[in-house]
C-alpha cells in the first residue's frame, strides 16, 4: 500500500469546495433552510408531507441554528469567543455534504484500480415515473439491479470479454428543473477479472458493446423485473393502472443509455464521480432570487456542462418539487457491484492490483473526524484568532443551546 501526496489540482479544489461549503450562508443571499422557515405555514397548508420528509423538513430549517445547539471557542490571547453551530448532517441537506463527500471519496480511492473508466447513466422512460414514485424502496431497487444486470451480462454474455466487472452505482431521481427523474450513474473499471481469477481483461478502448444493444438489454431485464414484483403483489398499482398495456409502450419505446469514456486513472474518475454521490436536488448558489412568492434558479445547459439558464417557480411548488426527492428512510444511494461490492472487495481488489502489479492507495481520513479532515485538507494545524490574529482558539463550551 501506498499513501500518496494529494496533487496539487485535488488540494485546490477540495479547499475551494469546503470554503464554499464553510461560508455558504454568507456568500449566498437566499439558504433553502431559511426559505421553509418563512414558507412552512402555506406549504404544509397545501400538501402533506410522509413522516421521513417531516424529518427532512424539520431539520434543514434548524440547521447550524441555536435550535441544534453548537460549542465555544476562545481565544488564548486576547478572550475573543466564537460561536460555531452544529450541523443537521441529513444526507438531502445541501449545506451537509462536502466533508462526506471527501470521506467517501477518500474511501473508494483505495479500491479503485488504475486502468480506464467508463460513465453510464441508465435513465427510465417516463411512463413509468408514477409507478417508480409511488413504491420508491421497490422500484429503486430494481433499477439498482437491472442496472447491475444489464452490465454483468454484456461483461461476460454478448460482449465476449467474459469477465467479473466492479461498478459504482449512485442514485438521483431529479432533473435540472427539479422534475422526477430517476436514473443511474454508473462508473465502471475498463476490464474486469477472468473467470479463473488468474488474469485482468481489458475491455475495448469503447465500451462492452454498443449502447443501442446494452439499452434493449437493460429494458427487457427491468421488465421483467418490474413484472414479477407486480405479480407478487409487491407494489401499489393505481386503480387505472395496467400492466401489459404499459409494457407494450415500453417495448416500443428506445430506452437511453448513455455511455461514455473517461480518463485513466482513479484520481480523476473519482473527482469526477464525487459530483454525483453526495448531490442534492438544489444548492443554496443556484438560488437567485425570491420576489413575490416567486423563486428563480439557475439550470444547467448540458451542451456547455455551464449554468447558462434560468427557471421561475411559485415558492410553494418549487418546495413540492425538492421534497419528491427525499429517500425512504434506510435506503442507500449509492452501491457497489461485482469486485467492488462490499462483501468481496477485501478480497477480489487486492487480487486486482496484484494482477495489475500496482499498489493499493492508503486511506487518508480513515478515523478523522470532520474538522480533523479539514485540517488535513486545509493544511491548518491550529486556528488563529479572527480580532487579534495572533492568538489561538481552543474550545472554551463543548455544548450550549438557545436556552
Amino acid at each position: 500500500m501506498w499513501l500518496p501526496v494529494m496533487p496539487c489540482w485535488f488540494k485546490a479544489r477540495l479547499m475551494h469546495r469546503l470554503n464554499e461549503a464553510d461560508m455558504e450562508n454568507e456568500r449566498y443571499q437566499y439558504d433553502l433552510g431559511e426559505l421553509l422557515v418563512q414558507y412552512q405555514d402555506p406549504f404544509k397548508t397545501t400538501y402533506q408531507l410522509s413522516p421521513g420528509q417531516e424529518k427532512v423538513f424539520s431539520d434543514l430549517i434548524r440547521c447550524r441554528t441555536s435550535a441544534l445547539g453548537g460549542h465555544q471557542d476562545e481565544c488564548d490571547q486576547c478572550g475573543h469567543r466564537q460561536h460555531s453551530y452544529n450541523s443537521c448532517r441529513n444526507r438531502h441537506c445541501p449545506k451537509c455534504q462536502y466533508v462526506k463527500q471527501v470521506e467517501w471519496i477518500d474511501r473508494l480511492k483505495h479500491n479503485l484500480p488504475p486502468t480506464r473508466y467508463f460513465h453510464l447513466v441508465f435513465t427510465i422512460p417516463q411512463e413509468l415515473h408514477r409507478i417508480f414514485y409511488i413504491n420508491q424502496k421497490v422500484c429503486y431497487d430494481l433499477l439498482f439491479r437491472s442496472a447491475t444486470l444489464a452490465i454483468q451480462h454484456a461483461a461476460k454474455g454478448c460482449s465476449g470479454l467474459g469477465a467479473t466487472v466492479g461498478e459504482v452505482s449512485v442514485l438521483h431521481t431529479w432533473g435540472q428543473a427539479l422534475t422526477y427523474h430517476p436514473h443511474i450513474h454508473m462508473i465502471i473499471p475498463a476490464g474486469g477479472l477472468s473467470e479463473d481469477r488468474m488474469e485482468w481483461i481489458a475491455s475495448p478502448k469503447k465500451f462492452f458493446l454498443p449502447v443501442k444493444v446494452l439499452s434493449r438489454i437493460f429494458r427487457g431485464i427491468l421488465c421483467k423485473n418490474l413484472a414479477e414484483v407486480i405479480d407478487k403483489g409487491s407494489v401499489f398499482l393505481p386503480d387505472d393502472f395496467s400492466w401489459k398495456a404499459l409494457k407494450d409502450k415500453l417495448y416500443e419505446k428506445n430506452w437511453n443509455v448513455n455511455a461514455k469514456a473517461l480518463w485513466s486513472g482513479p484520481d480523476r474518475v473519482i473527482e469526477y464521480l464525487g459530483r454525483y454521490t453526495h448531490r442534492v436536488a438544489i444548492s443554496n448558489s443556484r438560488i437567485l432570487s425570491v420576489e413575490n412568492d416567486q423563486i428563480t434558479f439557475k439550470i444547467k445547459d448540458y451542451r456547455t456542462d455551464n449554468y447558462t439558464s434560468t427557471m421561475t417557480l411559485p415558492v410553494i411548488e418549487f418546495i413540492r418539487r425538492f421534497f419528491q426527492h427525499v429517500l425512504p428512510g434506510g435506503f442507500y444511494k449509492i452501491r457497489y457491484f461485482g469486485f467492488l461490492s462490499l462483501s468481496t472487495a477485501k478480497k477480489l481488489v487486492g487480487l486486482v492490483f496484484e494482477l495489475l502489479e500496482k499498489n493499493q492507495f492508503l486511506p487518508r481520513f480513515e478515523g478523522l473526524n470532520g474538522m480533523e479532515i479539514y485540517q488535513v485538507i486545509s493544511g491548518n494545524r491550529q486556528w488563529l484568532c479572527p480580532v487579534c490574529k495572533s492568538g489561538i482558539m481552543h474550545p472554551y463550551h463543548q455544548n450550549f443551546s438557545s436556552d
